[in-house]
């Protein structure tokens, strides 16, 4: 999955290739936004987020920024109606027992 640093924070975005309806894991993490996710960067990271979905004010930098670097989101944005969520994924420390 593609994603993109904004800040402390990796955005990820629900386009399903422009189809008209979200992608599963949209919906698997509206349901249970505490996960992990691994980076693979330097190595592999594993890191413990909670998901949000982006408001509109937070989501318009991200996304333009997107579509700038990988002009097939634009793509998928021209073939669907509905607005590609931008998922915040939020690092954070899990309560321990």
């Amino acid at each position: 999955m593609m994603y993109q640093r904004a800040g402390n924070t990796y955005a990820v975005f629900a386009s399903a290739a422009g189809r008209d309806r979200h992608p599963a894991w949209y919906h698997n993490l509206r349901a249970q936004p505490d996960t992990e996710i691994e980076i693979a960067d330097a190595g592999v990271t594993t890191v413990p987020v909670r998901a949000r979905v982006a408001d509109t004010e937070e989501r318009e930098p991200i996304w333009e920024t997107q579509k700038q670097r990988y002009p097939g989101f634009a793509d998928y944005e021209s073939m669907t109606e509905r607005t590609i969520p931008v998922v915040l994924l939020e690092p954070y420390t899990p309560e321990q027992p």
